[in-house]
């Protein structure tokens, strides 16, 4: 009897925001035979900003660099200079 756990991509999203969605399966299998498998969903924003306390923002790119090659492709292919400070507008407005 041989367990495996594998970790696998199943699909990658952009929304309007270009922000990534990374489906990812952890699969458990007996000698061949799949057990279970469960679902993982990540969400990576271009950026992130944050309002600090004297009303100022600070905002932080997004390091990808431990991300699996092909996400990295999107998000260096998706994340413009616009897009990132689209992104980064839109989030100040949010936060107010």
């Amino acid at each position: 009897m041989a367990l495996t756990k594998s970790i696998v991509i199943n699909g990658i999203q952009l929304d309007n925001d270009k922000v990534v969605f990374v489906n990812i399966d952890t699969v458990i299998k007996e000698d061949g035979t799949e057990l279970s498998r469960s679902r993982l969903r990540k969400t990576i924003a271009p950026n992130n900003t944050d309002k600090n306390a004297d009303g100022s923002y600070t905002t932080t790119e997004t390091d990808i660099s431990g991300e699996d090659a092909e996400v990295q492709l999107i998000c260096n292919a998706a994340w413009t200079d616009e897009v990132k400070a689209a992104y980064i507008a839109k989030t100040k407005v949010n936060l107010g």
